[in-house]
């Protein structure tokens, strides 16, 4: 075997992709920029189908231990103060080996996948070397890389994943489109360890709808007992990044939401710019898109990882049958049909109403929803209907029954 797999991006998804490949005997080398997995407050939450494909090797348990293990979440009205629904993944448990979500910092994934890794010596990881250039002819792909002496390196090999971010340099270099849309406020993340389920009861995941300022409330485990509990905030786009962060605005919002006799204890805060888009495609030639190159989203039901992580288990599926068993060049097609597919139906339509579900104002259409949650809620069968997509089930039977229409 002297094909290889070059992948830019060493998060969680180029890292799953160096580890199903790798495993499998084909030669993998991944270039990342950074030192090593980055250990900021990104994406947490692992859904079931997710937690499905990465079972191999005892990973979804890893990250169990790793992480929480959230059976249930939940609807809040904050301005009745309000709990509208609750809803318990343990209704899945027929179609799933995982009837929860696991609540596992995108680092803490990443680390456990390179630790199985360092048993492939097929499989070479250069951080500290940054992409600059990627090119591709009819038999072969090739990147400029630079390293961290400053040398500027050529690679080629047989296929390039592009699995470098929403600013990917991959997708750039081969002219991809990124079509979408910026939402024009941005959101402020706030972590504390105040304990929000001793204090209010609340569950590992909760949504908060408000007609003036939606939260998302959940917690991750941090280093260990007790954890951090994580609120996410839309913000006026018209206020200064300086004023939004400061300490009296911080407190202001936070007390706002979850009043409380002392200031709250914030131990990061990040505010960030957050985009819906999609690739136009997400292969062209022997380059291939996965992860957050591919498709971003708002946060709010966890969906972005989960959906990348997708993408890296079926195209390393589809690319180890083309290397090992000779399948057709055009089930690369298919993994362009599946997962942007799941990427636009899904994914975006799912966080998008999300988002408005708990941002609307309109009186009527907010208590619409809310009897809407709460009617769903008290329907077994509706309620599995709408955790089954929550949890990426649908998603997932929708990409097993696709298949490419006969040329």
């Amino acid at each position: 075997m002297d094909k290889r797999v070059l992948i830019a991006g060493g998060g969680p998804v180029g890292l799953l992709c160096a580890w199903l490949l790798g495993r499998r005997g084909i030669p993998v080398r991944l270039f990342d920029v950074n030192d090593g997995p980055q250990a900021d407050p990104r994406a947490a939450t692992t859904h079931p189908a997710t937690l499905d494909l990465l079972a191999d090797d005892g990973l979804s348990a890893d990250m169990a231990r790793v992480g929480l293990v959230a059976r249930k979440f939940q609807f809040w009205d904050r301005p009745g103060a309000e709990k509208v629904a609750e809803f318990d993944h343990a209704i899945l448990s027929d179609v799933t080996k995982h009837p929860f979500v696991v609540q596992c910092e995108q680092f803490k994934t990443a680390q456990l996948v390179l630790d199985r890794l360092r048993a492939w010596p097929n499989v070479e990881i250069l951080y500290r070397h940054e992409v600059l250039t990627a090119a591709q002819s009819a038999d072969a792909v090739a990147v400029e890389v630079r390293g961290p002496d400053g040398r500027v390196t050529r690679h080629s090999g047989d296929y390039l994943i592009g699995a470098d971010g929403g600013r990917s340099v991959v997708r750039k270099q081969v002219d991809i489109p990124f079509e979408g849309f910026t939402w024009p406020e941005r959101f402020i993340v706030l972590t504390t360890p105040h304990d929000f389920e001793a204090s209010r009861g609340l569950c590992f995941r909760s949504y908060w709808a408000d007609p003036d300022e939606w939260c998302n409330c959940f917690k991750v485990s941090h280093n260990g007992p007790p954890g951090l509990w994580r609120c996410v905030f839309p913000t006026d786009p018209e206020i200064a990044e300086a004023e939004l962060m400061s300490d009296a605005a911080v407190q202001a919002r936070m007390q706002k939401f979850f009043p409380a006799e002392r200031p709250y204890e914030i131990v990061h805060r990040n505010l960030y710019v957050t985009h819906q888009r999609v690739a136009t495609t997400f292969r062209k030639g022997r380059v291939l898109l996965a992860g957050d190159a591919a498709h971003v989203n708002n946060p709010i039901g966890g969906m972005g990882l989960n959906g990348g992580l997708q993408d890296g288990a079926n195209l390393a599926e589809k690319l180890t049958a083309l290397l090992l068993d000779g399948a057709p060049d055009t089930l690369l097609d298919l993994y362009d049909l599946q997962r942007r597919t799941v990427a636009t139906e899904f994914v975006q339509e799912q966080t998008i109403a999300n988002k408005k579900r708990l941002e609307a104002r309109d009186p009527e259409t907010r208590r619409q929803n809310l009897d809407e949650l709460r009617a769903i809620a008290a329907d077994p069968v509706r309620a599995r209907q709408f955790l089954l997509r929550t949890a990426m089930i649908a998603s997932q039977r929708r990409v097993a029954d696709m298949t490419l229409e006969p040329a």
